[in-house]
């Protein structure tokens, strides 16, 4: 819904509002005030109303505007054909839906889109035009999918083939949208197999620690002990470690190697310090007090995972005979020892990142004593303490 706003940093407001399925945002001169809030809606219901007639002309309304150029470029796209009478073959308008998408992902995401399109995706498509693929063909891709090996002989997981099955689906209802003809029903997902969660105990934690070397000691301690995703502990920079308020602020994460924001929202936490937290990130300030990052290299850059993984991680697990397990357990493990501990289940969501307790009770229970009976005992108890109980005469 179209709006008019602020912008963080700025006293002049800006109007937001959608054309063509994009949203568009543009800056004004004018500052908040109610006078000036009436003239831009005004303004805006005029725009939205020629944009209901079709009748809108971008630049007339902002003629020095980088979206201007942008949209004429998509107009004049969508206008040759509709002069051909024809619609695009898939590869071309997959490159097009692509590059405009592009600006509202992650790095990461963008490049795991492109890789899903270059390999499989537009190779099976490119040469089909985009209204003329039917549901046959995507049954038949979602098919050969699963028959294909990786370098490792084993096939595509399930999850790995909805992937494609998402983003072919979300090009194709675009297409179908702009060129005017009727979308393919959407695919069923191929069943995910449910990931069980395996955690350390604390004597496999204290093992651990025990025989790990300081530096890498610290870090562990903070991944056992706060949920954090390894990510987002490379990410970790001093600034938002607040020791008088025993509070680390989860604001970046690092995801291959570039600095990104985080995974969601919600991972927008701040997580409280324990004690062994605490004195971790103390030992780890004198050591790269120096450097942006808490965890860094000796040229105060982030520490790679990859390198940390196959130096330290697994080596570390297979010197102490531990079952070999990712680096990301140390997250799961977190959340079980704070339930284990009788902590609130809302305080350890939002310690984790989640916007409900369903993940936790949905994954983390059966590693919780006597969190959920099974037994009948806690009904039992219920009634016998507040019901009377009557007798038959």
């Amino acid at each position: 819904m179209a709006s008019i706003r602020t912008r963080e940093g700025s006293k002049n407001l800006l109007i937001d509002f959608k054309y063509k399925n994009q949203r568009f945002r543009e800056q004004t001169a004018l500052p908040d005030n109610a006078a000036n809030r009436k003239k831009l809606k005004q303004l805006l219901d005029r725009i939205e109303a020629e944009i209901t007639l079709g009748t809108f002309e971008y630049r007339r309304y902002f003629p020095n505007s980088k979206n201007a150029d942008k949209v004429e470029q998509k107009l004049n796209y969508e206008r040759q054909f509709t002069r051909m009478g024809d619609n695009p073959l898939f590869g071309n308008f997959a490159d097009t839906w692509y590059d405009e998408m592009r600006v509202t992902w992650r790095d990461s995401y963008a490049s795991t889109i492109r890789t899903l399109l270059d390999t499989r995706i537009k190779p099976y498509f490119k040469d089909r035009k985009v209204d003329q693929i039917t549901k046959a063909e995507l049954l038949q891709f979602r098919a050969s999918l699963g028959k294909v090996r990786r370098e490792d002989g084993k096939a595509l997981s399930a999850d790995y083939i909805n992937r494609h099955l998402k983003v072919l689906q979300m090009i194709l209802s675009e297409a179908a949208d702009r060129f005017q003809f009727s979308a393919i029903e959407r695919l069923k997902p191929a069943k995910v197999k449910k990931t069980d969660v395996d955690p350390f105990t604390l004597d496999e934690i204290n093992r651990i620690l025990a025989h790990a070397e300081p530096t890498y000691r610290d870090l562990l301690t903070v991944a056992f002990f706060t949920g954090m995703r390894t990510g987002e502990i490379l990410g970790l920079k001093w600034r938002y470690v607040d020791f008088s308020n025993e509070l680390i602020l989860v604001r970046e994460t690092i995801v291959n190697g570039k600095e990104e924001y985080t995974k969601t929202d919600g991972s927008q936490r701040e997580i409280a310090m324990s004690a062994p937290v605490k004195a971790a990130l103390y030992r780890q300030k004198v050591r790269t007090e120096h450097s942006n990052y808490v965890f860094c290299n000796s040229a105060g850059k982030p520490l790679c995972r990859h390198n940390l993984l196959k130096r330290k991680w697994y080596p570390l697990l297979e010197k102490l005979e531990l079952r070999k397990r990712r680096q990301y357990q140390t997250r799961h493990t977190a959340a079980t020892l704070w339930l284990a501990a009788g902590e609130n289940p809302e305080w350890i969501a939002w310690q984790m990142g989640h916007t409900t307790t369903e993940m936790l009770f949905r994954v983390y229970s059966r590693y919780v004593p006597n969190l959920t009976r099974q037994d009948g005992s806690a009904f039992e108890r219920l009634v016998t303490q507040h019901l009377e109980v009557h007798h038959d005469a």
